[in-house]
């Protein structure tokens, strides 16, 4: 019997082979697009899953409410990690991290640059899953100045040679013995390091100040432990026993007085497999990526192959008619309905798995642009028992689901209607037929407006006066190498034809370091007389070369030298402090460390100053308080260029660098490029919206193309006696198309709502931001609109030329 099923299902494959070809390449594409994207999703669910202890480790997380600021991050103070192991018998172990920014290395005499290098505990190995390869992990990270790297940087650094018991250099100055070799990170991990220092070697890691946030800390809850329970106790216990007498010695409060004027200090846990998507804290240890878009992914796929199985549907009724007598004989002969669905499911599958074997490979070729745009590396799991099963099984899914429908309506068939030629297209069937279509093209112009907002959004943030100049700046890295050629480099810069000026600072208003800070405007440490703010140390060139606007006083000049001593303010921060009192001459403090007697240190600063707001974070994110102050701080140099040949001035400021850097490599960016890799995520989501967009359109339109193809085969005598009676070729275009243009108008009346809470929701997430373009939904509608007319019309073009003899005597 299957055998039979098989044979038939062949045979009226390659007797309709428009139809067979309409539905295997609209299920091939649906099918791919899936298998990409679950590829992404189930990277993107599977971070730090590697580690053994996985459901038991967590992070804990600190939120700060003080002097207008609310801020949460990823970093808590230094005594936390011995604090859980010592004081809560549900810790099992801990350890921390604290990250200084990247680090010139050599072995021997060249400098390479090198970012993943981060300092750990001892306890590095009990809490992640870490696989060493050479080196003991118990004690490889016990005394100062030692360091365990990665199996890459092994070969990198000592090619041919047994690292263990080597060194290497860390900018120019301390030396590390080499203890220890590991097996390289997994790429699904929310940190990927290749170099851990030992923690000892930090002095500031045996700090007991708790009011400053600057070490990750990961602990392990023992198995019998209710996380629940444990965070409910955790805050009250360390206020108590740690905060509070801290507190009380530096503000002169108790945190319940403090509480009462709106400040806050809490600490959180977040499990390990929370952070990658679901955490965009402060201080993370590199760029996560968000939950929000794994669903969008997941149910834009998910749309694009309904789409292809409601072309299979669609057409597979439109048919039916054809098959009538077909299915009136076979009942007649006495084959059972349960045998004729097996017949047509078994047409379905044979299609489906065509389609499968198509996708498979459609998605193999693919693959290399889709990790290109996703910023991936994937590989199919060819090898996995598991991917099999999953493809098997999601195409025998498939198979029955766009063949269910089909089968179940042509067995139903009456046969002595159909014998005797009664049998025509239900109103029941024209109406499903018209809901799929409807359907299609409802998730077609949704994701058209999708599309368009994002690339509205976009466009907005690349062209936004951020209140800075971001172009034609060059940003070149680690000064610091420089050492004392620093200022000469500088100097020879500005005397370039080429360059307009230059300037240095560790801080640049794009993602680079940071640095917050107490500033008060009175000498001790009130809520109410305090902000938190982000303190920047520049030099005098930073707000000429980088075209930042002097609203209110001066910039700092090197001639005064008694501008250390002074700041500038933002707008932000100015009327925070005094709000319409001029604040040029006021005083401000900034309190920094602490004394031996655990007292707030404090110095006086004085505004000569304002600076207009500029943008120095993510367009998701309001302008905050911010502060300049005139400070040496060798991180970068930024090099205000004047349009001319780039590789020759870049060429010529290398050749500066290599004079003067002592074999340090000449790294740069321009900022423009740096700004854009602010919005990596929404870059990516945009192009693949495209993508999907057009994929949706396509397979929606193959069976458009089906469909009007089987509509003018049905109406071929209707359109012959039209012709004969002196019916244009455009009056009979237009019959054909009116029903199609009806239908989707009814969809995007559907779409376009949909779209514009989708569009609200998702603009949302950014403090600055386009309006919701009412344009761009209309304009969706009218895209989907024209895309299916051109198709219906091609088609129908075939029909209505058709010589009314041969359309006449073909019925």
């Amino acid at each position: 019997m299957l055998h039979n099923y098989l044979t038939i299902a062949l045979r009226n494959l390659r007797k309709h082979k428009t139809f067979s070809f309409i539905n295997i390449m609209g299920l091939a594409i649906g099918i791919a697009v899936c298998l990409l994207i679950l590829l992404w999703v189930v990277d993107e669910l599977s971070y730090d899953r590697w580690n053994d202890k996985f459901d038991r480790t967590y992070r804990v997380a600190g939120e700060v409410k003080f002097g207008g600021l609310h801020s949460s991050f990823a970093v808590a103070p230094a005594p936390m990690a011995a604090a859980l192991v010592a004081d809560f018998p549900e810790i099992e172990t801990a350890v921390r991290f604290r990250q200084q920014g990247s680090f010139l290395i050599k072995s021997k005499v060249q400098n390479f640059k090198e970012d993943r290098v981060i300092f750990a505990d001892s306890t590095l190995f009990k809490v992640f899953s870490l696989k060493m390869l050479q080196g003991n992990p118990e004690h490889a990270l016990n005394a100062p100045q030692t360091i365990i790297i990665s199996k890459s940087m092994a070969e990198k650094y000592f090619p041919s040679e047994n690292p263990l018991g080597k060194f290497l250099t860390l900018d120019n100055k301390t030396r590390y013995n080499v203890t220890g070799v590991f097996a390289d990170m997994p790429t699904n991990s929310h940190f990927r390091m290749d170099f851990f220092c030992s923690m000892s070697t930090l002095e500031e890691s045996r700090d007991q100040v708790w009011l400053s946030f600057n070490f990750h800390t990961y602990y392990i809850l023992r198995k019998d432990a209710n996380p629940a329970a444990f965070e409910a106790k955790l805050f009250p216990h360390l206020l108590k026993k740690y905060i509070d007498p801290q507190l009380t010695q530096m503000m002169g409060k108790t945190y319940a007085e403090l509480e009462k004027g709106g400040t806050l200090v809490k600490f959180h846990l977040q499990p390990l497999g929370d952070i990658h998507l679901k955490s965009d804290m402060d201080v993370e240890l590199a760029a996560n990526g968000n939950i929000q878009y794994v669903w969008i992914f997941g149910m834009a796929a998910l749309f694009v192959l309904l789409i292809a199985v409601v072309n299979f549907m669609n057409l597979s009724t439109a048919r039916s008619t054809l098959r009538a007598r077909e299915v009136g004989v076979r009942k007649v002969v006495g084959s059972q309905r349960s045998a004729l669905v097996g017949q047509f499911l078994s047409e379905s599958m044979v299609l489906t798995f065509f389609a499968l074997f198509l996708a498979l490979l459609l998605s193999w070729v693919a693959l290399p642009f889709f990790a290109q745009i996703a910023g991936k590396k994937f590989l199919f799991p060819w090898t996995s028992p598991l991917f099999w099963l999953s493809v098997m099984g999601g195409g025998i899914l498939v198979g029955l689901l766009s063949g269910s429908y089909p089968a179940l309506f042509l067995s139903g068939f009456q046969p002595i209607r159909v014998l005797k030629g009664r049998f025509f297209d239900s109103g029941k069937g024209r109406n499903l037929r018209s809901g799929l279509i409807i359907f299609q093209f409802l998730i077609a112009i949704f994701l058209i407006s999708a599309s368009i907002v994002i690339r509205g959004q976009l466009s907005f943030i690349q062209n936004k006066q951020l209140g800075f100049s971001r172009d034609q700046v060059l940003v070149v890295n680690d000064a610091y190498a420089l050492d004392k050629n620093l200022d000469a480099f500088k100097k020879n810069l500005k005397n370039l034809p080429f360059v307009q000026n230059a300037t240095l600072s560790g801080f640049l208003p794009i993602e680079s370091s940071r640095s917050n800070g107490s500033v008060c405007s009175t000498p001790s440490l009130q809520e109410e007389t305090c902000q938190i703010m982000q303190q920047w140390e520049v030099d005098e060139d930073y707000v000429p070369t980088l075209g930042m606007e002097i609203v209110k006083g001066r910039n700092f000049s090197a001639e005064m030298p008694g501008d250390s001593s002074n700041v500038i303010l933002n707008e932000k921060a100015a009327k925070g402090f005094f709000g319409q009192e001029d604040p040029l001459g006021k005083t401000l403090y900034f309190h920094g460390d602490v004394d031996a007697e655990g007292k707030l240190l404090n110095k006086m600063y004085t505004v000569i100053g304002v600076v207009k707001d500029f943008h120095y974070e993510s367009l998701r994110q309001n302008i905050e308080t911010l502060c300049l102050k005139l400070e040496r701080s060798a991180g970068n140099i930024s090099i205000k260029l004047s349009n001319t040949d780039l590789p020759a001035a870049l060429s010529r400021i290398e050749g500066e660098w290599k004079k003067m850097a002592g074999g340090a490599p000449f790294s740069w960016q321009f900022m423009d490029e740096r700004f854009d890799e602010m919005y990596r995520a929404e870059l990516r989501v945009g192009r693949i919206f495209n993508i999907f967009t057009i994929l949706s359109l396509l397979v929606a339109c193959l069976g458009l193309l089906g469909l009007a193809a089987f509509t003018a085969e049905r109406r071929t005598k209707e359109i012959g006696i039209r012709k004969v009676l002196g019916a244009t070729t455009q009056s009979i275009i237009a019959l054909l198309s009116k029903e199609i243009v009806r239908l989707i108008l009814i969809a995007a009346a559907i779409a376009i709502p949909m779209a514009w809470w989708g569009a609200a929701q998702w603009l949302h997430n950014f403090a600055y931001r386009i309006p919701v373009p009412w344009w761009g939904f209309f304009l969706a509608g009218a895209l989907a609109v024209a895309v299916a007319l051109v198709t219906v019309t091609l088609q129908s073009m075939r029909s209505a030329r058709m010589e009314p003899v041969k359309s006449l005597r073909s019925e």
